[in-house]
């Protein structure tokens, strides 16, 4: 079984998958972004799906998009197209693809919260994976450079002397 998640082969699988969900994102986004999205239309449809005998929408759910985001409809319209946008980023290049992962699944737990089902199960779906196989989605992008460097600069800042003024304090607290 690890050679599905580990293997640089198969790697080349993850890889594909992630910077399709990557252009994905990246294609809803643009959209957003340039095109002055406004996400009160949405929200106000959403609420409404939360109603009537069959709701749709989690009574929980449309409270918390009636009493928290339709007030702050500016932000969640940014917060959205900005979100998908740089998600989009992020697993084409394969930077921070685990935060990507987890703000796209987010993101796609939200839109079916809000009665969206269109192509948001197959996202989170593949999202998971991706989660899952995270050696192999993250072998073949940006995070291969990145992680280590970071990995590196901590251990170099946590085994830096610390002044003498630190060491004192410490030892009076």
């Amino acid at each position: 079984m690890r050679k599905w998640f580990e293997n640089k082969i198969v790697a080349v699988v993850w890889t594909v998958l992630r910077v399709w969900l990557g252009v994905q994102w990246l294609q809803a986004g643009w959209g957003k972004v340039t095109g002055g999205f406004d996400a009160s239309g949405y929200l106000q449809g959403a609420i409404a799906k939360a109603g009537g005998e069959a709701p749709v929408v989690a009574a929980w759910y449309g409270t918390f998009l009636e009493t928290v985001a339709l007030p702050n409809a500016k932000l969640f319209s940014v917060l959205v197209a900005w979100g998908e946008l740089l998600v989009g980023i992020g697993l084409i290049v394969g930077a921070l693809t685990i935060p990507a992962l987890i703000a796209a699944g987010f993101m796609n737990l939200n839109f079916l919260w809000a009665g969206t089902i269109s192509t948001n199960p197959t996202l989170l779906l593949i999202a998971i994976v991706l989660l899952f196989v995270w050696k192999g989605a993250t072998y073949y992008g940006a995070d291969r450079f990145i992680t280590p460097m970071v990995k590196t600069k901590m251990n170099e800042r946590k085994n830096k002397p610390k002044a003498k003024g630190e060491i004192i304090a410490e030892g009076q607290a």
